[in-house]
């Protein structure tokens, strides 16, 4: 079955848009996303397969997720929130188990940003010990520590802001961009819920703090406040 699945993959592949991806996921020498190869699959056509092929064994999925191919891992990974999000509370141990064995293949910010806070989010949000995303966290890994921050969004969806402004804090000397970004849209999200203890945040924290993690998070104030932040 695996091979057919592959096959049927690989059939709706695009190389234009193959050229224009991996452009746009920096592939290249020295990038984040070096090496990786992609098909040319939208989005969209990735969310079919993975409602086709939902229905497929935990270990057929690992081996999706284990593939040279960036979308064929993204539909490992978007069956595996489909089986998390409808599975029993065993079901969902063995995907958490399963994702966390495998994170060096989650390499990239969609398959981090699509899939990490509806499985480890979700999971852990209930859990009193959450020492397997401070360990993503203290990784050095740079996809390690995306996943742990992203993990975080569920939280604040349910409106829990503790564990976004504890990571914020551990990367706020981080040096990659895509970290700033990422610890910047938690925070802006946070904003949402309490805009208040996100002031105080970043009123404490705004001289260690990269600009752009600063501007993604005032992104939703007013211009005055805004700028009054920028000057500080």
């Amino acid at each position: 079955m695996q091979s057919g699945i592959l096959e049927e993959i690989y059939s709706h592949g695009n190389k234009k848009k193959a050229k224009l991806l991996s452009g746009y996921f920096k592939t290249g020498h020295g990038q984040y996303g070096e090496g990786d190869i992609f098909l040319g699959l939208m989005v969209p056509t990735s969310r079919r397969f993975a409602i086709k092929y939902k229905d497929i064994s935990l270990y057929q999925v690992e081996s999706l997720l284990r593939n040279k191919v960036h979308e064929i891992r993204l539909i490992a990974l978007l069956i595996l929130v489909w089986k998390y999000e409808h599975g029993d509370e065993k079901e969902k141990q063995k995907v958490v188990q399963l994702y966390l064995k495998n994170t060096k293949y989650i390499n990239n910010w969609d398959l981090v940003d699509l899939s990490a806070p509806r499985i480890l989010g979700n999971y852990f949000f209930n859990k009193k010990d959450k020492s397997a995303l401070l360990k993503l966290a203290r990784s050095k890994k740079l996809w390690e520590e995306r996943i742990a921050i992203l993990s975080t969004f569920f939280f604040i969806k349910e409106k829990d802001l503790t564990w976004s402004f504890r990571l914020a804090r551990m990367f706020l000397n981080h040096k990659h961009d895509l970290i700033h970004k990422a610890v910047g849209w938690m925070l802006r999200e946070v904003g949402k819920k309490d805009k208040q203890k996100l002031k105080e945040f970043l009123n404490k924290n705004i001289k260690k703090m990269p600009r752009t993690t600063l501007r993604y998070a005032i992104e939703r104030f007013p211009k005055n406040e805004r700028l009054m932040y920028l000057k500080k």
